[in-house]
């Protein structure tokens, strides 16, 4: 009997190493989707707040976060001291303390710190957590989304770092003792650190045009059907209908609240996606241009080149793809 128990143990670990190597092996053609960076996703998570050290996850890996993404998570990394290198979609990023830096749900990103000199914090939610609010607070946090186009947001006055610093001490403080209302008052934290990132992002805008205003519903609720639909859909007419509006007049809203056409935002995101697969995968260019609904790879090498003025295997061996 223990013989036998011992062979199933031996047989259930192997199973289990074999499965983790597998996984792991699958990653290296296509981008790793995480709650937190090295765990599965978690597509039930649900007023879900997170914080911890940058160091805590980065020292055991080297200091170097792969390119990711999560699929229902917002981050704000505060980074006091040190810096390095952010990958965020297909570009690179220098990171220079201290700064802030805003990641929203679904978009790639991965990081190179410099090495034992970077200190600081991340701070995971999902986004119905920022929904929780009312008021000023739930602004400047649905606000952070439009806010993350320029994800690196630089503190000039140290008092704001200490201010921020702060803040996620006493959050991290809240999480681990789990005192009576722990909830109540992390929540509470959370948007604080929110708007103070947020007013410092706003601040950065010399024009003024970027506020604390909350972000359009119904350009929200375009990008949310595109991004469900845009491998198949890429016919303005597909949206304006669930939407309920005309073509014209979705062009026109989308226009005024962001300053650019629907159809615009619907080739961006294809755009993306292709970005993320000429770097972050070793697919072939044919099978990426199948797998976003091109007629060919001659008819995606166009449409790639007319909007990057690049064509896909130039842009993937130029980013080391």
């Amino acid at each position: 009997m223990q013989t036998g128990r011992r062979f199933f143990v031996q047989s259930a670990a192997q199973v289990f190493f074999c499965g983790v190597i597998g996984l792991f092996c699958g990653m290296a053609t296509a981008l790793p989707l995480f709650h937190l960076y090295g765990d599965p996703p978690d597509d039930q998570a649900f007023d879900f707040i997170h914080v911890e050290t940058i160091a805590s996850r980065s020292a055991i890996n080297d200091w170097t976060i792969r390119a990711h993404r999560h699929r229902n998570l917002f981050q704000i990394l505060l980074i006091e001291r040190g810096g390095g290198e952010m990958t965020y979609e297909a570009a690179k990023v220098p990171l220079v303390a201290p700064c802030a830096v805003l990641v929203p749900a679904t978009v790639a990103h991965g990081y190179r710190f410099d090495a034992g000199a970077t200190e600081g914090w991340v701070v995971t939610f999902t986004e119905d957590a920022a929904g929780l609010f009312a008021g000023r607070a739930g602004e400047a946090l649905s606000r952070l989304r439009a806010l993350a186009a320029q994800p690196v947001v630089p503190i000039g006055e140290d008092a704001e770092r200490q201010r921020l610093s702060a803040l996620c001490a006493e959050l991290f403080e809240e999480d681990s003792l789990a005192r009576e209302g722990y909830r109540l008052a992390m929540r509470g934290l959370l948007a604080l650190i929110a708007i103070g990132v947020a007013r410092l992002a706003a601040s950065r805008a010399r024009t003024g045009s970027v506020t604390l205003r909350p972000a359009d519903s119904t350009v929200a609720q375009l990008r949310a059907l595109v991004d469900e639909f845009f491998r198949n859909e890429r016919q303005l007419g597909f949206y304006a209908e669930k939407l309920a509006m005309t073509v014209d007049r979705l062009n026109d809203h989308v226009k005024r609240a962001t300053g650019v056409t629907a159809g615009h935002l619907i080739r961006q995101r294809v755009l993306t996606e292709a970005k993320r697969a000429l770097v972050f995968t070793a697919q072939p260019i044919q099978d990426i241009a199948e797998e976003l609904a091109f007629a060919d790879p001659s008819h995606f090498a166009r449409f790639f080149r007319k909007h990057t003025g690049t064509t896909p295997h130039e842009f993937r061996d130029q980013r080391g793809g």
